[in-house]
């Protein structure tokens, strides 16, 4: 498990969650594990059954949080306070129908929290096979905003060097991601200078967008 990723990345919607916030496609948990520290009420959701069960069992001893299906895109209503999506857009064709989900989920004024994985050139046989049907640039990342009428707070890359590590070990060896000395190697050392690198200044490239967005008030 990757702990220092997952706290760096865990970070970028921290500032933004508010009083009950919603993880759209939650998986496991492990992100809203580390966000339940900030906030007392969350939402999770899952389209696929076996995770909504897990999640309903890794979370039974916290009141604060609920479980349910979505599946994005779709035609709900909510008054969440935001609404948070990791690695998902990637897999969904109707990419804006599913941040018009999103939207649709918080307050007028509430934000829109996505990160999706960076520039087509890296697309490989490793994203092929876990389904992703595109990759993002923030010039992409931006018009796909625009077409759901997201306000954009902050749009940037991040993960610089994950960026080439990735396209190395998936596009030119054919590795697929798993456990390994290589991703220990990452956590332990690659991850945590990073992220203290990235903190002085906003990389022009990386293995992600950080997408931060806001409902219109009037929207």
């Amino acid at each position: 498990m990757a702990v220092n990723h997952r706290k760096w990345f865990v970070a970028f919607a921290t500032p933004y969650l508010g009083d009950h916030p919603i993880e759209v496609s939650a998986g496991l948990g492990d992100y809203a594990a580390e966000w339940l520290q900030h906030t007392e009420k969350m939402s999770l959701t899952e389209a696929d059954s076996g995770r909504i069960v897990a999640l309903k069992e890794r979370f039974s001893d916290h009141p604060g949080v609920s479980v349910r299906e979505l599946l994005l895109p779709s035609e709900v209503n909510g008054d969440h306070s935001a609404a948070i999506s990791y690695n998902v857009l990637e897999h969904i064709d109707d990419d804006i129908g599913g941040l018009r989900t999103m939207k649709s989920l918080v307050r007028p004024g509430g934000y829109i929290i996505n990160v999706v994985p960076a520039f087509p050139f890296a697309m490989g046989p490793a994203d092929i096979a876990t389904g992703h049907v595109r990759r993002y640039t923030k010039k992409t990342m931006r018009a796909a905003m625009n077409a759901a009428d997201i306000e954009i707070v902050k749009l940037h890359y991040a993960n610089s060097l994950g960026l080439i590590g990735y396209y190395v070990s998936t596009c030119l060896l054919k590795q697929m991601p798993g456990p390994g000395p290589i991703v220990k190697f990452y956590d332990s050392t690659v991850a945590p200078m990073t992220r203290l690198m990235e903190k002085a200044f906003n990389p022009p490239f990386g293995q992600s967008v950080i997408a931060i967005g806001r409902r219109p008030l009037n929207g």
